[in-house]
């Protein structure tokens, strides 16, 4: 469940080059493009550029690079050449990157073009949710410190949390223990221990927290027709608390970056 030195070292180049997958979607004007077309971006990127493994591509028989989520989409959203991003629309892509064996997974929550303030709104809180989550995370604390820290955060603005789908532990498996829930108390759980490494991934809802699965067997949706969100990063647990392994390089001198680096002495 922990990992060595030289496994962490591995991971945090995989995490290195999928923040520069989201680095280049963020210079890519996404309006107008369907969601196959930024599969087929991000594949070629991946592959041809930066010589790694899109591993969700064949992950139990799943055929793309990426998830492409928009608006009511929770998660696992397929990307499609008839799914056109349009002028307010709001897209989680979801990529994951293998490197040396080692995967790295982590999610975006885009605004396309002029989005109304109740969406941008959810998606800036379920970023925030996110953060509140890494930032619970040093050796000693619980999973309930993370899953209250997220849930707090989306109550107090009014959203619900997603609870079938959960953060999970992370390395040569795209898939491993523990599982992380986006829900619970504070002072129960696992206890962290250094050289963890997980992913931190919530989903909030504008309506209800209940979802459905459509007939694809993929593509999960809100019961009720509302929006959902979601952001997710790679962490590793470090002896003096928390790396986020996908850091963007946005995110890099960011208000919350920039509290976890001062408190591990950076």
């Amino acid at each position: 469940m922990t990992k060595q030195p030289r496994e962490l070292a591995l991971l945090a180049e995989s995490g290195r080059l999928l923040a520069s997958v989201f680095a280049l979607l963020d210079r890519t004007p996404l309006i107008g493009m369907s969601t196959l077309q930024i599969d087929e971006l991000v594949e070629r990127f991946i592959v041809d550029d930066l010589k790694a493994r899109p591993a969700s591509k064949g992950q139990y028989g799943y055929g793309f690079v990426l998830n492409s989520s928009v608006n009511d989409v929770v998660c696992h959203g397929i990307p499609s050449q008839s799914t056109v991003l349009r002028d307010g629309d709001i897209v989680n892509l979801d990529i994951t990157l293998e490197k040396n064996g080692y995967i790295a997974d982590s999610s975006k929550t885009y605004l396309v073009g002029a989005v109304n303030p109740a969406a941008r709104k959810l998606v800036q809180t379920t970023y925030e949710a996110m953060w509140m989550g890494i930032q619970a995370v040093r050796p000693g604390a619980r999973l309930g410190d993370i899953g209250w820290a997220i849930e707090r955060h989306a109550k107090r603005n009014g959203y619900s949390v997603v609870h079938e789908y959960c953060g999970h532990g992370i390395g040569r498996e795209m898939h491993e223990e523990p599982q992380i829930l986006h829900f619970g108390k504070p002072g129960t759980g696992l206890a962290l221990r250094e050289g963890m490494v997980f992913t931190i991934e919530p989903m909030l809802n504008r309506g209800r927290r209940s979802v459905k699965t459509e007939a694809d067997g993929w593509t999960v949706v809100t019961s009720d027709g509302s929006l959902s969100a979601q952001f997710e990063h790679t962490v590793a647990v470090t002896a003096s608390g928390v790396q986020v392994l996908t850091l963007r390089p946005d995110e890099a001198k960011s208000g919350p970056a920039r509290r976890i680096a001062a408190a591990r002495g950076h």
